[in-house]
């Protein structure tokens, strides 16, 4: 890392001057942790503010960077009132009381990831999305690193950004979160999507269109925009003064799944492999496959080389994951999806009806919208979790429901409706923390119930 670059970077963007900044880190999270190790190596002054009492790294930090001022258990006015810039980690909304007031009074608000903007030249590609975000951001990975490109990913996936810089890249493949850019202003990404916009996290963003708001800040800058053809919202994003690679799996566009005679992905008239050759469920996973070509294509990767790691590449634990066939029943694990656009996604990928476990935390989404979706794509419908009685009144009789109390539960009544033949999709279309500890411990519950009927 070159600091003075750097300094020179946060100087311009920020009016950052190391000699005279207080940058206070709130939120001693991942992403604070990795703020603060990042910080750590420049002559910049910081500190570390976290509403609770025992922030969950506040150990990792107090052992590394004893000499680091702390402030838990609340927002400290007194720090906050010193405070010349806010690194905000994502967890953090900014409509806290104690944020707003900062902003009011002229602090500067900025992010990891413009820490990370400011700190390397190497090309980025920034990746966001209600749905696809995490699966895209590592097909290009591998793209890249099969393409002879040393690639780092991570941002919201993973590794935090500033973390990345260590493996010293020549490309970067960000996954950003609706929150992690509402407060970034100075990425300028080579190449940028927003892969699709669905209703989600509406209990921090005001409404849809302040969530499509947000997810456009990725286009900031002036590189190569990547848009799905078949989301309005997100067409209206395009610039016609940027380059810009569209993609479809249902019209012709720049990167598009051609259904005549066989299924193809094609960029223009150039035929580059069989849809058959993806080895993921659904059809949104093909769209996730063109998006990736998209944004490859645009910072430059060998089109045969991406194409071949499309071949091998086997998907994301709990997204669309097999998890095993048994009595000629099929369980698929898709609890990475999170919010309600991406299990009518995963729904609309089957060409035929499943048995489908949903519910959770919908996180004040509405869900009238998947009730068209339930009636065309599944015979029955198994609800748990938090908001269980609101999906089962948005889905108004189209189905027929059931409730369980549990994961294994869910499974066993899953196994009372199914014949063979059946899928059985665990697709919550809601948040998991009303019961589990994450989506991948919600999804890891499903796994072993489905295990032990293999061991029966």
């Amino acid at each position: 890392m070159n600091i003075t670059a750097l300094l020179s970077a946060l100087e311009t963007n920020f009016k950052l001057e190391a000699a005279s900044a207080r940058l206070l880190i709130v939120g001693l999270g991942a992403t604070g942790f990795s703020a603060a190790q990042f910080l750590q190596k420049t002559p910049i002054k910081f500190a570390i503010i976290d509403s609770r009492s025992h922030p969950p790294l506040i150990d990792a930090l107090r052992e590394q960077m004893p000499d680091v001022p702390v402030f838990s258990g609340g927002f400290d006015q007194a720090a906050l009132d010193v405070a010349t810039h806010l690194l905000v980690s994502p967890g953090v909304s900014l409509n806290e009381k104690a944020i707003q007031k900062a902003m009011l009074a002229g602090v500067t608000i900025m992010s990891d990831i413009d820490l990370f903007a400011c700190a390397t030249n190497k090309p980025i590609i920034a990746i966001t999305g209600s749905n696809g975000k995490s699966t895209v951001t590592t097909m290009l990975g591998d793209m890249g690193n099969t393409a002879g490109v040393k690639t780092a990913i991570g941002g919201n996936l993973g590794t935090p950004a500033l973390d990345l810089l260590q493996q010293n890249a020549d490309l970067y493949i960000l996954e950003l979160s609706s929150f992690q850019l509402e407060r970034t202003s100075v990425l300028n990404a080579k190449a940028a999507t927003v892969l699709n916009v669905s209703a989600d996290h509406l209990d921090r963003h005001e409404d849809m269109n302040d969530y499509a708001k947000e997810k456009q800040r990725i286009f900031r800058g002036d590189g190569t925009m990547v848009l799905n053809a078949d989301d309005p919202l997100v067409m209206t994003m395009r610039s016609e003064e940027r380059a810009c690679f569209t993609f479809s799996i249902h019209q012709q566009a720049d990167f598009y799944l051609k259904r005549d005679p066989a299924n193809h992905l094609v960029y223009g008239d150039q035929v580059l492999m069989s849809a058959e050759d993806i080895r993921l469920e659904g059809t949104h996973n093909i769209a996730n496959a063109l998006a990736a070509l998209a944004l490859g294509t645009a910072v430059g990767l060998d089109m045969a080389l991406m194409c071949q790691a499309l071949r091998n590449f086997k998907g994301l634990a709990h997204r669309m994951q097999k998890v095993g066939e048994v009595a000629n029943v099929f369980w698929v694990n898709d609890s990475k999806a999170t919010n309600i656009g991406a299990s009518i996604a995963a729904l609309n990928g089957y060409n035929h009806k499943v048995i489908l476990i949903a519910g959770g935390d919908a996180k004040g989404a509405d869900m009238q919208e998947l009730a068209p979706v339930a009636k065309a794509k599944t015979k029955s419908v198994i609800l748990l979790g938090k908001d269980a009685g609101l999906i089962a009144n948005a889905l108004d009789g189209c189905v027929p429901v059931y409730f369980a109390g549990n994961m294994k539960e869910a499974i066993k009544i899953a196994v009372g409706l199914s014949l063979p033949g059946d899928i059985v999709l665990l697709s919550p279309a809601c948040a998991s923390l009303d019961q589990y500890k994450s989506y991948a411990d919600r999804g890891n519950k499903f796994v072993e119930a489905v295990m032990e009927l293999r061991a029966c």
